[in-house]
C-alpha cells in the first residue's frame, strides 16, 4: 500500500458523513500537540535505547577486562563510546523512520560567525574556571607542572615518564594546551565531537524541539551527563569519587547543554556543535596544568569552579542572548512544530 509521505508526522484520517454518492469523505485531522509530542517520544526513545545499550556494553565489556584509563586500549573504547550516538541517530533516522539525515539534523557545513564562537568558547571557560578555583580555600597558581594537580588526573604515567623540566619550551604548557586543545576542536576532536553531537544536538535537539529551549536543553543535558556513567564510576573527570562524580558530570552537562544548543540553533549546524565539544574535550585539562591543592570535585572546569562559570554564562544567555526568540527563528525555519 503506497504511504503518503509528510515532513515528520501522519494526518489522522476519520471517515466523514456520506455525500449525495452515498460514499464517505476521507477528511484530515489537524495534529494535536499530544500526536506530535507522541511522535517525538517515540523517535527519541528508540534512539536513546540504541545508544545505551551499545555504548554501555562497549564500556562494562571493556572495564571488566580490566582496562585503565588514559592507555591506548582505554582510548580505543573511548572513540567507539562517543560514535555510538551518531550510529544510534542514523539507524534511528534513516533505517527505522526512512527519514533523511542531513536537513533535519543539522548537518551544514556553511560557516558563520558562531562557528568561530563555538570554537573559541571552550578556551574562555577553561581561562575564566582557572581564574574561579584562585577562590578556593588552598589552592593557588604554580608555574611548576611537578607541584600541579595535572598528574593526578593521568596517576597511570609513571614517575620517570612525567615530564616536569618545561625550560625547553617556547611557552608555558598552559598555553601551549590551551591553543593546541582549542585546534584540536577543528580536527581529531571534532571529528570524535560530532560521533556524540550527531545524537544530541541533531536528532534528539530536533525530537525535543516543541517542548522550547530551555526544557529541551535541561532533558538532554540529564540524558547526555548519565550517559557517561560507565566512565565516571571507574575514575573518568572525578577520580576518588565515582558516586559524586556522576551526579557533578549530570550537573555540569545540565548547565553547559543550553549554551552549546544556543550555538548549534545560532549557526544553524551540527557541526558547531561538534567543533565546541571537541574543543572542550582538549581545553578541560588546561587548568589543571598551573593550579595547585582542591581536587577534582571543586577546581578545574568540570569542577564547582567550572559550574559557577557555565552558571554565569547562562545568565548571560538569558540577560542578552534571547534563546527562547532564536529557538522558535530555528523551528519555523526547520518546518519543527512548536509547542502550544
Amino acid at each position: 500500500m503506497e504511504r503518503c509521505c509528510f515532513p515528520r508526522y501522519y494526518l489522522r484520517v476519520s471517515l466523514g458523513k456520506p455525500n449525495n454518492c452515498g460514499e464517505r469523505t476521507r477528511k484530515t485531522a489537524p495534529l494535536t500537540h499530544d500526536v506530535i509530542l507522541v511522535s517525538e517520544m517515540k523517535k527519541s526513545v528508540i534512539f536513546l535505547l540504541l545508544t545505551f545499550a551499545m555504548s554501555w556494553t562497549i564500556a562494562f565489556c571493556a572495564f571488566s577486562c580490566g582496562i585503565r584509563l588514559y592507555t591506548v586500549p582505554w582510548f580505543i573504547v573511548a572513540v567507539l563510546f562517543m560514535f555510538t550516538p551518531m550510529i544510534s541517530a542514523i539507524i534511528t533516522q534513516k533505517f527505522i523512520f526512512h527519514e533523511n539525515i542531513l536537513k533535519p539534523l543539522g548537518v551544514s557545513f556553511r560557516i558563520n560567525r558562531w562557528f568561530i564562537i563555538a570554537l573559541l568558547l571552550p578556551a574562555f571557560l577553561a581561562v575564566g574556571t582557572t581564574l574561579v578555583s584562585v577562590l578556593f580555600p588552598d589552592v593557588s597558581i604554580t608555574l611548576n607542572p611537578a607541584e600541579a594537580n595535572v598528574f593526578a588526573f593521568f596517576e597511570n604515567i609513571p614517575i620517570d615518564q612525567r615530564v616536569t623540566d618545561i625550560s625547553f619550551l617556547p611557552v608555558h604548557p598552559f598555553i601551549l594546551t590551551l591553543i593546541a586543545g582549542t585546534l584540536a576542536g577543528l580536527t581529531i576532536n571534532g571529528i570524535a565531537g560530532f560521533g556524540e553531537e550527531l545524537g544530541w544536538r541533531g536528532l534528539l535537539i530536533h525530537e525535543s524541539a516543541s517542548l522550547g529551549f530551555w526544557k529541551s536543553s535541561w532533558i538532554i543535558g540529564t540524558v547526555w551527563g548519565v550517559w557517561h556513567l560507565p566512565f565516571i564510576i571507574n575514575g573518568y573527570n572525578y577520580p576518588g569519587h565515582p558516586i559524586a562524580g556522576v551526579f557533578m558530570m549530570t550537573l555540569w552537562t545540565i548547565l553547559f547543554s543550553p549554551i552549546i544548543a544556543y550555538v548549534r540553533i545560532r549557526s544553524s549546524s551540527v557541526i558547531s556543535a561538534a567543533i565546541m565539544h571537541g574543543a572542550i574535550n582538549g581545553t578541560a585539562m588546561t587548568p589543571a596544568i598551573v593550579l595547585k591543592g582542591g581536587d577534582s570535585l571543586t577546581i578545574g572546569v568540570m569542577g564547582v569552579a567550572g559550574l559557577v562559570v557555565l552558571l554565569l554564562m547562562n545568565l548571560l544567555l538569558i540577560s542578552f542572548g534571547k534563546p527562547s526568540k532564536w529557538h522558535n527563528i530555528w523551528l519555523k525555519a526547520d518546518g519543527i512544530n512548536a509547542a502550544g
